[in-house]
Formats: C-alpha cells, sequence, structure tokens
C-alpha cells in the first residue's frame, strides 16, 4: 500500500539521515533554541570548520536548516532551523529561567513585541531593554501590536544596563544587539528590523516571526 508520495518520503528519508549524525543532532538542538554563527557553532562544538561546513551543508540539503546574511555584518551568516522541519522532534525541557530578557538596539520594536508576546505564553517574567534605547516605541510595533490583539504596555524604552539582571535569560532578537554584545551568554533570533523597511507588512512579518519563536521555546523553558 502507498502511504505518501515519493517525493515526500524522500525528503523524509533525508532528514533521518541527517539527524542520524551526532553532530548533526546536536546543532539541530542548538538550533532549536535560536539563530547561531557558524563561528558560534564552531565555538560550542568544537570541530574543525571544514567539518562544520559539511555538517550544515547536509543539515541544508535536508530541508533542516537555512542561512541569511547579518543586518549588522555582512559577512557574517546565521542559520535557523526551517520551518516546520522538526514537527513531533523537537526536545524537551533545556534549562530553567528566572526571567526572560529581550534585547534588541533601539528598544522600540522588537524587543517590546517579544515581550509583551511572551507574557501571554508563559508564567516566567519577561522585560525588554536596548543597546542604544529610542526615545519612544516605535509607532509602526504599536499598530501592529493592535492589529494582532496584542496589549503593548506605554512603556519607554530601557538601557540594558539599567534593566539586566544576573539570572536574566537574555534573548537578543536583532543581529546588531547580538554583535554588540559578544560576552553574553543566551539565545539569539535573527528577526529581520521592522524599520529599516518602515512598512505595515514588514512590522506584521517581525510580530509573526516572534510569535512563532516565542511558542516554540516558552515550552523549552521552566521557572526558576
Amino acid at each position: 500500500m502507498k502511504t505518501e508520495a515519493d517525493e515526500s518520503f524522500q525528503a523524509r528519508v533525508a532528514r533521518h539521515a541527517a539527524l542520524a549524525d551526532p553532530a548533526r543532532l546536536r546543532i539541530v538542538d542548538l538550533l532549536t533554541l535560536g539563530d547561531l554563527s557558524p563561528t558560534e557553532l564552531q565555538s560550542e562544538l568544537g570541530m574543525p570548520s571544514n567539518l562544520l561546513s559539511h555538517h550544515l551543508r547536509t543539515l541544508e540539503d535536508a530541508g533542516l536548516a537555512t542561512r541569511h546574511r547579518s543586518e549588522a555584518d555582512k559577512r557574517r551568516s546565521y542559520f535557523r532551523l526551517a520551518a516546520g522541519a522538526l514537527d513531533g522532534l523537537v526536545p524537551g525541557v533545556v534549562q530553567n529561567a528566572g526571567r526572560v530578557l529581550f534585547v534588541c538596539t533601539r528598544n522600540s520594536a522588537r524587543s517590546q513585541l517579544a515581550a509583551a508576546l511572551w507574557r501571554q505564553v508563559s508564567s516566567i517574567p519577561s522585560a525588554s531593554a536596548g543597546t542604544h534605547p529610542a526615545d519612544r516605541i516605535a509607532p509602526g510595533a504599536v499598530e501592529a501590536a493592535l492589529r494582532h490583539g496584542l496589549d503593548l504596555p506605554d512603556v519607554a524604552p530601557r538601557s540594558l544596563d539599567e534593566v539586566a539582571a544576573a539570572a536574566d535569560l537574555v534573548v537578543t532578537v536583532c543581529d546588531n544587539a547580538h554583535e554588540e554584545l559578544p560576552g553574553i551568554r543566551g539565545i539569539h533570533w535573527s528577526v529581520p528590523d521592522p524599520l529599516r523597511v518602515g512598512t505595515k507588512e514588514a512590522f506584521d512579518r517581525a510580530f509573526d516571526d516572534i510569535a512563532h519563536r516565542i511558542a516554540d521555546l516558552a515550552p523549552r523553558l521552566s521557572a526558576a
């Protein structure tokens, strides 16, 4: 009895084959949390760059990971999981967190939206901050929140120095902030800056991207 199309079956075979290697499975486990550059993966895994490149190409070919350029340093790239790549295969709880701190450069859009979205799905507290905070939340972020029925508090952007606490799980949601803070251990989400484009569609894409990532991360954290 034929249960699925040959093309779909072969794609599933390729994913299982890619995940059968311990190093590639470890890479995928890391990518379930956030985006990582090849340099960051190499540091985490302690393997030669040529071997890492082989594993990353295999994951790309199997449709498990995608690569895109950093908005900050164009010489840098980030890997992320492909949408739906691991349906039913995601690992369980990874760590405890007393608070989740979302960080972007201006604390005027992505980090504000992320903190508000987090409050909808988790009892773990959330906060947001910026490395170079703006004077106010971007109107486009406020409008996007309203379109999606999200309560976005009217809070002035704040600097990372005044908000951060030692026990925070830091999630950077823009490339500039992540690359400006190389010493901070945490999670990175390479979410394109909607302010660069400034359109309703750009803010909606950022909102949807963050919402999807939060839905994936929330079940993997437990309250400290």
